[in-house]
C-alpha cells in the first residue's frame, strides 16, 4: 500500500527530462534525486515529500534507457509513479530498482494534481477522493521485488534463505 500527494507530469516525458546529459557521471543515488525531472520541472526535486505520488500520462519514462531515471525518482522520496503506460525499459528499470509502479489510464486522466491518493499495488487500485480507479494489479512476484528494494536485494535474499534451508 502506497499514500501520497499527486504531482501530474506532462503526457510524454522524454529521457533527458530525467536526467539531462551535463549528470551522467553521476551515479549516487541521492545526487541524482537533487536533480530529478529538473528538465521538466526544475523546482521538482524541493517540492517532493517522502510518499508523493507522480501521476503522468502516456509511455511515462520515454528515451530513459538506463537506471538512472528510477534511481532519482525513487531516491528524492517519490513512492509510487501511476502512469497511462510507461515506456518498457522504464517500466522493467522501475522494477529491478524496487520503485512502485501501476498502470491506470483512468487515474492518470482524472489529472488530479495535488489531491492525496492511496493505490493498492496487488488489487491494481487506486482510490484518491473517494473514488477508486482500477488499474493493473502487479503479479505477486513483481510486488515481492519491489518490497524487497529491487531484483538484486530479492535474488540476494532468495540465495540467503536456500543457503540457511540447506544448513
Amino acid at each position: 500500500m502506497s499514500s501520497g500527494y499527486n504531482i501530474f507530469m506532462p503526457t510524454s516525458s522524454p529521457g533527458i527530462s530525467f536526467r539531462p546529459g551535463r549528470y551522467l557521471a553521476l551515479n549516487d543515488p541521492q545526487a541524482l534525486a537533487e536533480h530529478c525531472l529538473e528538465g521538466l520541472d526544475p523546482d521538482f526535486a524541493a517540492r517532493v515529500s517522502p510518499g508523493d505520488i507522480i501521476l503522468a500520462g502516456r509511455n511515462f519514462g520515454s528515451g530513459s534507457s538506463r537506471e538512472h531515471a528510477p534511481i532519482a525518482i525513487k531516491a528524492v522520496g517519490v513512492g509510487c509513479v501511476v502512469a497511462a503506460s510507461f515506456a518498457r525499459i522504464f517500466y522493467r528499470n522501475a522494477i529491478n530498482i524496487g520503485l512502485p509502479i501501476i498502470t491506470c489510464p483512468a487515474f492518470a486522466a482524472a489529472g488530479r494534481n495535488g489531491g492525496r491518493a492511496r493505490i493498492d499495488l496487488a488489487a491494481g487500485t487506486i482510490t484518491s477522493e473517494g473514488e477508486t480507479f482500477s488499474g493493473e494489479p502487479l503479479p505477486e512476484i513483481i510486488r515481492e521485488i519491489v518490497a524487497t528494494g529491487g531484483l538484486v536485494n530479492h535474488v540476494r535474499q532468495q540465495l540467503a534463505s536456500r543457503a540457511t534451508r540447506s544448513s
